[in-house]
């Protein structure tokens, strides 16, 4: 019986994906669950396990490939049968054209540009890792495009030597258009060896992400000296980056150059110039996108931490102790965000269309710093949920988020979200609204002030919030009665046990 296994579900806005590595080869047994491969988007990395036990048949997409939901992956063969695969896999060993087998010039193998998605017809080449000349190995990495979406590696379709390049990089290529061109077969025995030293992690049959691949060549580092922290020792992007910021190896130092007088350098030699990522390009225009359809209006006040501090440092201990996890202020504020938004439901709303769609639900998005860039993971029914529960949701996806194993599930379907730039020492700033939700509160920098408590100057931790919204739904006062609310739940948090 032939069993397939197929691209899982996404996210609500993520349609593709990119095959990163292939864990299990044609022939291999695979017992139900076990990981057959895992798949690339912009934001997160899905594993896909085997939906039953049996033998892999056949590898449909391939390392590299750009997949949509639902499309085919691979086949297994539920009878355990594996002598068909390994019938496949010597086939070519027979062919009188193999290009591994060859010892003359061999023939011309083109690089095409794989299928990049049912919505996506072009792509711009980011990076060769291979130039003319240089031999290459069947299924080695040649080069890396870009969509609007995702990145995407070119495999070698055949060892040989990389004879010419037609898309060099910064051009746009249509999907199916030629990039290169390889002699299979000439050079072909001389590109293993070259190919060998690819990842640190390939004695132990892992290969590395493609995300890392890209940095190790950007930055010239190598593989053996990066720490794999992925699965079998696989490098992972972020181990890349600890690779790259760490000290640099004590080395004899060199004699000192003669002295020479100074040349001065105008302006333009002291500038760098760096093509914009497509994928760059696309998040500032949907930022800008966000700007042009809501009407983005701010708002701010202040709030006095005194109360919540003096609860979290009384308490802190004991919660810790009996929970599980740290109090912290982030459940105050999604609680008071909670107790406003049930007063002021518009800015839990969205427009679709002509309809104003009100949600009775309260599903707060927290943004999260990561070593790859900011995620919002969404914290749901949080009006259901007590200050432990938030805390401890919060703190697991904060991890998973550093550890990049956020699902997409996890950052979709959020009614309203909350930023923290205080922890970067933000002050005061405008954040801009998470579309299509109508709110976003930004959090501040926590900083003692001196205030005016009835008739006196007393110094308090002051904290600047700022609610953007879309004018379209919230009106001012609106806006203005929601801030105020939160600062009162704040200020005195009893009002939230009160339901005040």
């Amino acid at each position: 019986m032939t069993i397939e296994v197929r691209v899982p579900t996404l996210g609500e806005s993520v349609t593709e994906a990119t095959v990163a590595t292939w864990f299990k080869q044609p022939g291999d047994a695979v017992a139900a669950d076990e990981m057959l491969c895992e798949l690339e988007t912009d934001k997160v990395t899905v594993e896909v396990p085997a939906p039953a036990a049996g033998v892999l048949a056949e590898h449909v997409a391939a390392e590299g490939e750009t997949v949509g939901v639902d499309a085919l992956l691979a086949t297994l063969t539920e009878d355990g049968a594996a002598a068909a695969p390994a019938a496949k896999s010597e086939a070519p060993a027979k062919s009188d054209d193999a290009p591994a087998s060859s010892g003359g010039a061999g023939e011309s193998v083109k690089v095409m540009v794989p299928a990049l998605g049912e919505s996506v017809s072009e792509a711009t080449v980011s990076t060769w890792f291979k130039k003319v000349g240089d031999t290459v190995a069947a299924d080695e990495m040649l080069c890396e495009l870009e969509t609007d979406k995702v990145s995407v590696e070119v495999p070698a379709p055949a060892a040989g030597v990389l004879s010419e390049i037609i898309a060099g990089d910064g051009e746009t290529v249509a999907a199916g258009a030629q990039l290169a061109v390889i002699s299979a077969g000439e050079g072909a025995a001389a590109s293993a060896p070259a190919a060998a030293p690819a990842a640190a992690a390939s004695s132990a049959g892992a290969k590395n992400a493609p995300s890392a691949e890209k940095m190790m060549a950007e930055k010239g580092i190598s593989a053996s000296d990066v720490q794999g922290t992925g699965k079998d020792g696989r490098i992972m992007k972020e181990d890349v980056q600890k690779a790259a910021s760490a000290p640099a190896k004590s080395a004899a130092p060199a004699p000192a150059p003669a002295p020479r007088a100074p040349v001065a350098a105008s302006d333009a030699d002291r500038e760098e110039r760096v093509k914009m990522t497509r994928l760059r390009a696309t998040i500032a225009r949907r930022l800008k996108d966000a700007q042009n359809t809501a009407a983005i209006l701010t708002t701010y006040n202040e709030v006095d931490m005194t109360a919540v501090m003096e609860i979290r440092n009384q308490y802190k201990g004991e919660f810790e102790k009996k929970h599980g996890t740290r109090l912290g202020f982030m459940s105050f504020f999604v609680k008071a965000c909670v107790h406003a938004l049930k007063e002021i439901p518009e800015v839990n709303a969205e427009i679709d269309g002509n309809e104003i769609v009100y949600k009775n639900y309260y599903h707060v998005g927290v943004a999260a710093g990561t070593p790859q860039g900011l995620v919002v993971p969404v914290v749901r029914d949080c009006d259901q949920m007590s200050f432990s529960q938030i805390e401890a949701k919060i703190s697991e996806l904060g991890k998973r988020a550093r550890d990049g194993k956020l699902s997409m599930a996890e950052m979709q379907g959020g009614t309203f979200t909350i930023s923290n730039g205080g922890v970067y020492g933000s002050l005061m700033s405008s954040p801009i609204l998470n579309p299509p939700q109508s709110g976003i509160l930004g959090m501040h920098k926590i900083q003692d002030r001196p205030m005016v408590i009835d008739g006196e100057i007393k110094i308090r931790p002051m904290m600047y919030l700022a609610l953007s919204y879309d004018h379209r739904i919230v009106d001012g006062k609106g806006a203005v009665t929601f801030l105020v609310r939160v600062k009162e739940a704040l200020e005195d948090p009893r009002r939230l046990l009160m339901d005040l």
